[in-house]
C-alpha cells in the first residue's frame, strides 16, 4: 500500500489475528463507536514533534530510551506508581544524556499497554481449560470463567484510565518537574529502598555547577 491509498480506515483490508472473542459483537460495536467520538489520547503536534526527534535520533544526533512496563494493568493507572516510572525514565535520561553528551528523546510505554497478544484462545490453569488472559481492556486474570469472558466495556474502561496517565505525565512534564533543577529530587522516594548512589549525587551536582 502506497502513501496515496491510505486512509483511517485501510486497515480494515487486511486480517487481524489474535483478536478476542467477543460474545455480544453488538456491544462491541457500541463501544468503538463511543470511543470514535472521543477526544484522541495523542494530539497532531505532538506526533510531529515526535516524528522530528525521530529523524534527528537517525541522523545521530539524539538518544532514544524507551522503558515502561511489556504489560499494564488497571490497578497501575494511580498518581504514586505514575509518579514513580516518571523519575526513573527521567534519571535515566540524565545520566545517558551527560554520559553520551547526546540529548535523549524519551518514550514510555505507558498510558495504554492493557492488552496482551494470545497465540491460543484458551490456555489451562490449574488443571482447568479457560478462555486467555488478554490483558485488562479485555478480561481479568481471575482464574474462572466467568472473569475470563471477553468484556467489550473495558476498552472504554482503558481509554479514560489511558486519558488519565497523559494528562498526569503531561501535568508533571510541563509544569516543570522534567527541569534539570529538580534532578536532586528524583531520587528522593528511593532512598528507603535503595542505598543513596553516590555516582549518582557526583552527577547532580556536576551538572548543578555547570
Amino acid at each position: 500500500m502506497n502513501k496515496s491509498e491510505w486512509s483511517k480506515t485501510s486497515w480494515y483490508d487486511f486480517p487481524a489475528a489474535q483478536q478476542p472473542k467477543w460474545p455480544d459483537i453488538h456491544f462491541y460495536s457500541e463501544i468503538l463507536e463511543k470511543i470514535s467520538v472521543l477526544p484522541a489520547l495523542v494530539f497532531a503536534g505532538e506526533t510531529r514533534a515526535l516524528k522530528q526527534r525521530l529523524a534527528e535520533a537517525a541522523s545521530g544526533n539524539i538518544f532514544v530510551l524507551q522503558c515502561g512496563d511489556c504489560s499494564e494493568e488497571f490497578s497501575s493507572c494511580n498518581g504514586s506508581q505514575i509518579h514513580s516510572l516518571l523519575k526513573v525514565i527521567l534519571q535515566m535520561s540524565l545520566i545517558l544524556a551527560y554520559s553520551g553528551s547526546r540529548r535523549i528523546v524519551n518514550i514510555g510505554r505507558i498510558a495504554g499497554q492493557y492488552a496482551k497478544p494470545r497465540s491460543s484462545d484458551t490456555e489451562v490453569v490449574n488443571g482447568k481449560e479457560l478462555p486467555s488472559y488478554r490483558g485488562d481492556m479485555v478480561n481479568s486474570p481471575e482464574p474462572y470463567l466467568e472473569a475470563r469472558v471477553p468484556d467489550p466495556g473495558r476498552i472504554l474502561d482503558g481509554y479514560f484510565r489511558s486519558a488519565a496517565t497523559l494528562n498526569l505525565l503531561r501535568a508533571f512534564t510541563s509544569g516543570g518537574y522534567a527541569s534539570l533543577q529538580m534532578a536532586h529530587t528524583w531520587h528522593q522516594d528511593f532512598k528507603d529502598i535503595f542505598p543513596l548512589n553516590t555516582k549518582y549525587e557526583k552527577l547532580i551536582e556536576k551538572i548543578r555547577k555547570s
